[in-house]
């Protein structure tokens, strides 16, 4: 300890003070320690070139790591590779030593790297163009994104030896245009696919299919280039990555990267109602864990699940810390942010004259924002691969690094918080990617044939593509000449097509305090809840009203105001079946898989009082309804099972076991709990009986609800399970949902009705 201020003056004293203080233990449920790890070194090869050794030396490098240097082997030797490495251990020279290689033997060599954001890419060009500056080589070395400016593209195309940009750029600028880019096509010896885990689910079945196209195009131009990837630890990347490129794959993940020691505590706040099972809210307990690391100079990540959550809990770490680090020593960090507030910000985290950052998972991704010294989580990140990610952001080399995950009351993060074996003892999830999902299939064979006509026989994937060209020829999109399939419409198909989200158009928010200027931006599905007329939205620790939401024009105009609330909006969501894939009859309950729309509307937002949270009024929401046709998996309550309760006791018992399953389903997809929504009727339209609908949040579904239906009788089960073994009396946040929403009894009721399903009515 400091004797001059009193503070804790590095971590290993702030790690013991957390063990040494009992308000803190009486609410770990698990402190677990990974020793630390030594480096494995490896000479650099033989055939690296004298100049690439000799710049890196210049900055310290006098050997690789292990895997560093199997890398660059694999590379020379022709095979396709995928290095698996966690957060920080130098996964960038392994792509960028080859690459560099064979560009300064040959100077015709092209690459291409992608990237999944743009502010990655802009990063790694700054470490790329240190590493040739040093070796004062001619390499040119440009992002391509949609910031370039016109007179820039040209130059890139022409003599950009490494193309830096994204998949969506690549989807929507490149591939379209591939013969503005023919001495990339022509010349293309590597492409470069960083961060391989975060391509899945419905981005990465998107993505596969961009490659497929690339492919393609590089065939016609005569080249056939080599993969790297890379990737954070998954339980699956070789099969991941074959996957996602079509090709066999060889995998390095002999780590030779050094660790601190790394401590990983759980934390369950405390119960202030036993009997309602009602915890101290995760929000107040982040903030007082946080404010204790940065007021003892702890240079500190937290991490939240939501944009509102991550600008709730930076305007009580602002007030926190106000007198001790100034407030701007503490910044917010997400999606949202504009392009030059979030480098201002990955500077200041590298420089150190910002202490600390409140991030959504847009900081998950390997930015280079320094290495920080401790983490902490407000409540479970979804995946374990994903917590794995976050922690790996604390943690300089030879230092000790602390992560806290703060639980929340939900039924997910109280399952994960007092199972610590199935966190430290499970492999991390499996990418699940379906680049065969048909509407997804169709939408890249329609940019294909834009691109070059299609071939008789020829393979897209592992599909035949015989009944899709001769569906679009009907469709009269294709035009058949021989044995070719011409484009023959006027519009321009990548254009349509967000390999992100259903939704092209996000909302641009526009702050008029004085004057008008852009402060961010919010996604389609999202806006009706968070920038409705009246909305609290708070960006950077501002909070800011919405004073016009304008739908047609995508437009929301907002005033800065200061006021003691936030607003959470509610959703009024309706299902109809339009038609019944499988199904199955059981003792007490049927459940189906199919198609349906659904139709989403908001219906009024409350105000909840910072710090508190008490709901301190509400109002109604004035926007039209949204329809989406996907794929759903439902089961339905038997006649002879409804008529043992009344009415009332169906609807608290459907939606206490909602409460429940739509928080349990994600340890069964491995997805974004947020991908999948469980909706309960207790008169369903097509049949007029208590139904559980659990449907995709995607335009005709990718695979969830259906692997949902497939799991039924497990997911029932774990239900019954965890709202048995919860200890309050009649329901709460942690199981069924609290007493407010599901009544005294909703808790025997769910049991009860369960109890029905599972054991036959």
């Amino acid at each position: 300890m400091n004797p001059l201020t009193g503070k804790l003056s590095s971590m290993t004293e702030m790690i013991e003070w957390f063990r040494q203080s009992p308000e803190i233990m009486e609410q770990v449920t698990h402190w677990h320690t990974i020793p630390p790890r030594e480096a494995k070194y490896a000479p650099f090869p033989e055939d690296l070139r004298p100049d690439i050794q000799d710049a890196l030396r210049d900055r310290g490098i006098s050997r690789l790591y292990s895997h560093q240097a199997a890398s660059f082997e694999a590379v020379r030797a022709g095979k396709h590779t995928v290095t698996v490495t966690p957060t920080a251990s130098g996964k960038t020279l392994c792509y960028n030593l080859p690459v560099l290689q064979q560009i300064l033997e040959d100077d015709s060599s092209r690459a291409l790297y992608l990237f999944p954001t743009k502010a990655l890419a802009q990063d790694q060009v700054a470490e790329l163009k240190e590493l040739v500056d040093a070796m004062d080589a001619d390499i040119k070395t440009h992002t391509y994104d949609g910031d370039t400016p016109p007179n820039v593209r040209q130059a890139i195309r022409n003599a950009g030896h490494i193309v830096v940009t994204n998949p969506d750029m690549l989807h929507s600028a490149i591939l379209p245009h591939h013969t503005k880019w023919v001495k990339l096509f022509e010349n293309i010896r590597y492409i470069v696919i960083d961060e391989v885990h975060s391509y899945r689910g419905v981005f990465g079945s998107h993505v596969a299919n961009v490659i497929r196209r690339l492919k393609r195009i590089c065939r016609f131009y005569g080249s056939s280039p080599q993969f790297l990837c890379a990737s954070a630890t998954i339980d699956n990347p070789k099969e991941h990555a074959e996957r996602l490129i079509g090709e066999p794959v060889e995998l390095i993940d002999n780590n030779g990267a050094p660790a601190g020691e790394k401590h990983f505590v759980f934390y369950n706040p405390p119960v202030v109602n036993r009997q309602l099972g009602i915890r101290r809210s995760s929000v107040l307990e982040t903030r007082k864990i946080a404010g204790h690391l940065l007021n003892n100079g702890i240079q500190t990540i937290v991490f939240a699940r939501s944009r509102v959550r991550v600008e709730i809990l930076l305007t009580y770490l602002q007030d926190t810390i106000r007198h001790e680090l100034g407030a701007k020593s503490i910044r917010g960090y997400r999606g949202g942010y504009l392009p030059k507030l979030r480098r201002e910000i990955e500077r200041g985290l590298r420089s150190g004259e910002i202490r600390g950052v409140v991030s959504t998972n847009a900081l998950e991704l390997g930015i280079d924002i320094g290495q920080l010294q401790a983490c902490v989580l407000n409540g479970y990140p979804g995946t374990i691969a994903s917590t794995w990610q976050q922690s790996g952001r604390a943690g300089r080399r030879q230092e000790s690094s602390l992560t806290v995950m703060v639980a929340s009351s939900n039924p997910l993060d109280q399952y994960v918080i007092q199972n610590p074996a199935y966190f430290f003892e499970k492999p991390p999830e499996r990418a699940l990617i379906h680049p065969d999902n048909l509407i997804i299939l169709v939408d890249h064979i329609k940019c294909a044939a834009y691109e070059l006509p299609f071939e008789e026989g020829e393979m897209f994937g592992e599909e035949s593509l015989a009944d899709i060209l001769d569906f679009l020829t009907e469709e009269k999109i294709l035009h058949r000449v021989r044995d070719r399939w011409y484009w023959m419409e006027q519009s321009f198909p990548a254009h349509d097509i967000s390999l992100r989200s259903a939704a092209q158009e996000n909302f641009i928010i526009i702050d008029t305090t004085s004057g008008s200027r852009v402060i961010g931006e919010v996604d389609r599905f999202s806006a009706p809840t968070l920038i409705h007329e009246e909305a609290i939205y708070i960006h950077e620790g501002v909070q800011y009203q919405v004073e016009k939401l304008d739908w047609e024009e995508k437009k929301a105009y907002v005033r800065e105001v200061n006021v003691d609330y936030f607003t959470d909006a509610s959703l009024a969501v309706q299902l109809k079946v339009l038609h019944v894939h499988k199904e199955e009859s059981l003792p007490g309950i049927s459940r189906q898989f199919g198609e349906v729309t659904v139709n989403a509307k908001p219906t009024i937002f409350k105000k909840i009082k910072l710090r508190t949270h008490e709901n301190i009024g509400s109002g109604p929401i004035h926007l039209p309804e949204e329809e989406m046709h996907t794929s759903s998996y439902w089961f339905t309550i038997s006649d002879e099972l409804a008529a043992t309760m009344s009415v009332n006791d169906i609807q608290y018992a459907l939606l206490g076991l909602s409460n429940v399953l739509v928080h349990i389903a994600p340890l069964h997809l491995m997805c974004d709990p947020l991908d999948i929504r469980v909706v309960p009727q207790v008169k369903a339209v097509h049949n007029h009986k208590p139904t559980i609908f659990f449907y995709d949040r995607y335009p005709g579904g990718v695979g969830l609800s259906e692997r949902l239906y497939e799991v039924h009788g497990e997911l029932l089960r774990q239900a019954a399970d965890l709202i048995g073994r919860c200890t309050c009396l009649s329901g709460c946040p942690s199981c069924v949902g609290p007493i407010e929403e599901v009544g005294l009894t909703g808790k025997a009721l769910a049991m009860e009705l369960l109890a029905g399903m599972v054991n036959g009515g």
